[in-house]
């Protein structure tokens, strides 16, 4: 799945659009590499999102295409 979609799916980014700035913007790191929107994501990557001053390590633990509100929250888990 590719790494703008899963945090949209994830409703860790509310929009695929701002999701996909992110990654070229060059703030989306996918086990360490700087990722671009396309970046493929599989269970147990770990990656990396900077919101300004603040930054969520999170760890991939599922992937859904269509992930209902209580389900997101189960695709990843959070590291720091």
């Amino acid at each position: 799945m590719r790494v703008d979609k899963f945090l949209k799916n994830s409703r860790i980014i509310k929009r695929r659009t701002v999701a996909k700035e992110a990654c070229d913007t060059g703030r989306v790191f996918v086990n360490d590499k700087e990722a671009k929107a396309g970046t493929e994501v599989i269970e147990g990557d770990k990656v990396e999102i900077n919101f300004g001053n603040n930054t969520m390590k999170i760890e991939v633990l599922e992937l859904l295409e269509h992930a209902p509100k209580d389900k997101s929250q189960e695709m990843y888990k959070v590291i720091t």
